[in-house]
């Protein structure tokens, strides 16, 4: 299916370099470069949000007695450890 876009000249540039250093067509880069990014995102869009706070929560078994009652404190002591370490 045809699809006409406009690109600005750092991008057109940009397109006719990496083209040329694969020795493929322009085509070919717009169709790899549009496929990938339309995946990751809607890779991102498909997460939960466990998912999205996986890495923050740990081990499935703490071995902590306390997570129903206390779970808030430890997440946010969880969340605050993440981010300073950004």
């Amino acid at each position: 299916m045809p699809i006409s876009a406009r690109l600005d000249e750092e991008t057109e540039e940009l397109l006719f370099k990496t083209a040329a250093a694969l020795n493929t067509t322009r085509t070919e880069i717009l169709k790899a470069s549009i496929r990938e990014f339309c995946q990751r995102t809607l890779e991102k869009k498909a997460k939960k949000p466990y998912d999205l706070i996986e890495d923050l929560i740990g081990e499935e078994f703490s071995g902590k007695g306390n997570l129903a009652k206390d779970g808030e404190t430890i997440l946010r002591e969880a969340f605050s450890r993440n981010h300073d370490s950004d």
